[in-house]
């Protein structure tokens, strides 16, 4: 390596993912893809989930339903400072997901590395019923 460099080391992350409607994808895309917005008054906790097919179900067969589109969103964030909440299992083993406090959500998006990106957009026509 030459004189006056420096590597940051690799950090550990997770993959999580985040099935949402068609308001939420907007507002990451003005935090230019680096945060989640804040939770509405109503939403006391955000819900990240584990894996891609949990959140597909959501995205594709609830935030549909409406006529609306739904979104699946995906990003990591460092492992370290996750392991602060617990897994909640809420169905099948397949239904996992984290459960962050609203007041929390600042401090988490601060733990995001990368970039959130959108990896699949559901319409009406896509539910199952």
């Amino acid at each position: 390596m030459e004189e006056g460099c420096f590597r940051m080391p690799a950090q550990n992350t997770v993959t999580l993912y985040r099935p949402t409607g068609e308001q939420e994808p907007a507002l990451v895309r003005d935090n230019g893809w680096r945060a989640f917005p804040p939770r509405l008054p109503d939403q006391p906790f955000f819900y990240p989930v584990l894996n891609e097919v949990y959140a597909t179900q959501i995205a594709r067969d609830w935030d549909t339903k409406s006529g609306g589109t739904g979104y699946v969103l995906r990003f990591q964030v460092d492992e370290g400072f996750l392991g602060r909440y617990a897994v909640q299992t809420v169905g099948a083993s397949v239904h996992q997901e984290y459960w962050i406090p609203a007041h929390e959500l600042e401090e988490f998006n601060r733990h995001l590395v990368g970039l959130i990106e959108v990896i699949a957009v559901y319409t009406p026509a896509d539910a199952r019923s």
